[in-house]
């Protein structure tokens, strides 16, 4: 539900405060006075373009903000998605636009993208013009009005969710059948690069030893030189080594630990540095007994077999790892080309299965939305007749859609939906969406919105000026269907009809005052005696008349019956 709206600097308007409450609200004013910009401000809140050109002249930016309560939990969903998190169930929606073509769209004092503004207005509020029929003119939406009035959540749930199975096999299936065309040039070329790579038995780590080893090979003689020196200085000389040294060392201060015992500790220091001491040399004597001699042979030996990895890695990877890893998807690609045959039959057995799936669930659809056409053909017809349209046909097709002499599956099932209507006795009905007159559209578009006001979810609707080509008690009781939809939906209305505006719960005054060469716009809550002004000033135009003031009256003290 809309709570407020806040207007600053959208074309004649300089600032505008707007409370609204449950129920039944309309806002009336001169032709010119700036009912349309009530609504294209309410449309830029929502996500509609933002045009520069509505800016008020003299100024550089203008602004528009909303709060909206009893959020729907989809619409709660995708702001707790974009981190907006919703509390007290109340949201604020602020949009600016800029002379320089910038738009920001701000959400619980959040700025957020203006695909999440258009994803969530729509849970938000409905507006709908003289020539806006609910977006009637698509199939695709006639079978959502079908669905919501039968309640079919949750069956279209898990439709959706087992359609989304279909989809992945088919897919995978068609994925399959594509490689089949060329399934034997794509077998030649697997198998050449499995066998080039495993020709070579790669080994992980390989080119690093490689390398390590033509290091030592090229510094054989320097390595050996020093490597050599130093086993001998630690271990390898008989009395002259550290080895030699420290042993002797220890076993010296041992003789004498009795008489200064901490020379016993400092012996035992020793021993453990002798252990250590023989491991470092040992470790020497095999790094030295392990190295080859610099030859020309085993370089280019190396150089040899390192050359066979670049070539390898320019065409398969940058790394052995990459290279063995290719090898390893290339024979799983392989071994899935050569068993297609059998994958084939396994996805199209699952396809048929999933498929049987689907269409079970798409003929529970069917049914129920056969049931909720005739339902609504009836209520539809009822309320069309009410409203000064009793001749009306109208009727909804509903017909599973066929390929191939089976039933097509969508992500909704297997059905496609068409409105039908004939205004008068003898004529042909009409898809909905080519009916050419504005008072029958609105009058179609309120016993439609009347029918699933109550499941749509939707806490606002807004109908701007669709009592176009209707008046007297034609328009009264357009009124009353108004009063009753809006006992489940908060009901804004821009309306030229005092038999509308009379049944209203609240009245807005919109105007236009000229005042220090500036033109501005307000809006007024209306009181009684506000009400029965605005009332006679419609009935009757510049000069009022008592008896158009008592009928003004008598509208107001009779709302609810039919004149």
């Amino acid at each position: 539900m809309l709570v407020s709206l806040h207007i600053e600097n959208i074309a004649v308007v300089k600032e505008v405060n707007l409370d609204f409450t449950q129920g039944f609200m309309v806002l009336t004013g001169e032709t010119g006075a700036g009912k349309s910009i009530i609504i294209d401000s309410l449309s830029l809140l929502l996500g509609a373009k933002a045009d520069k050109e509505l800016i008020r002249t003299g100024n550089n930016s203008a602004m528009v903000s909303g709060v909206f309560t009893n959020i729907t939990p989809f619409a709660k969903s995708v702001l707790e998605g974009a981190g907006i998190a919703v509390n007290d169930d109340e949201i604020l929606i602020q949009r600016s636009i800029s002379l320089d073509g910038k738009s920001v769209v701000k959400i619980n004092g959040r700025t957020v993208t203006l695909t999440v503004l258009k994803q969530i207005s729509p849970a938000l509020v409905n507006i709908h013009g003289q020539n806006d029929t609910i977006s009637l003119s698509q199939s695709e939406s006639q079978l959502d009005i079908l669905d919501l009035y039968s309640d079919s959540e949750q069956l279209l749930s898990q439709y959706a969710a087992e359609f989304k199975k279909l989809e992945q096999i088919r897919k995978e299936l068609k994925n399959i059948l594509q490689k089949e065309h060329e399934r034997e040039r794509l077998v030649e070329i697997l198998s050449y690069q499995i066998n080039d790579i495993n020709s070579y038995s790669l080994k992980e780590g390989e080119e690093d030893e490689l390398i390590d080893r033509k290091v030592k090979i090229k510094n054989f003689e320097k390595i050996s030189k020093n490597a050599l020196f130093a086993y001998k200085a630690l271990k390898g000389s008989e009395k002259g080594s550290v080895s030699y040294l420290i042993d002797r060392s220890g076993n010296a201060l041992a003789q004498i630990s009795d008489v200064i015992p901490k020379f016993a500790d400092i012996s035992e220091k020793l021993r453990d540095m002798l252990y250590q001491i023989d491991d470092m040399a040992e470790q020497i004597f095999d790094e030295i007994g392990d190295m080859e001699e610099d030859s020309d042979s085993a370089l280019n030996e190396i150089e040899a077999r390192l050359d066979q990895i670049s070539k390898l890695k320019r065409k398969y990877g940058y790394t052995i790892k990459d290279i063995l890893a290719f090898r390893d998807n290339a024979a799983a690609e392989l071994e899935s080309l050569e068993n297609a045959e059998d994958l084939i039959n396994d996805l199209e057995s699952k396809e048929k299965k999933q498929y049987k799936i689907c269409s079970d669930i798409a003929d529970l659809l069917h049914e129920k939305r056969l049931m909720s056409a005739k339902e609504i053909e009836e209520r539809v017809k009822d309320t069309l007749t009410f409203l000064d349209m009793p001749k009306v046909v109208f009727f909804i097709s509903v017909k599973e859609m066929r390929q191939n002499g089976e039933k097509f599956l969508n992500s909704k099932g297997a059905d496609e939906a068409e409105f039908f209507i004939s205004a008068n006795r003898g004529a042909e009905a009409q898809p909905i969406s080519k009916i050419a007159s504005g008072g029958e559209l609105a009058r179609i578009m309120l016993a439609l919105k009347e029918v699933i006001a109550d499941k749509d979810g939707i806490g606002t609707v807004v109908f701007d000026e669709i009592d176009s080509g209707v008046s007297g008690k034609t328009a009264r009781k357009i009124g009353l269907k108004m009063l009753s939809i809006s006992k489940s939906s908060q009901l804004i209305v821009i309306t030229h009809s005092a038999q509308i505006a009379s049944v209203a719960d609240e009245h807005y005054l919109i105007s236009k005052s000229d005042k220090d060469g500036e033109t501005k716009t307000e809006v007024n809550i209306l009181d009684r005696e506000g009400r029965i002004k605005e009332l006679s000033r419609i009935l009757g135009g510049i000069d009022v008349t008592d008896s158009q003031r008592l009928a003004a009256v008598d509208m107001l003290d009779n709302k609810e019956e039919i004149i």
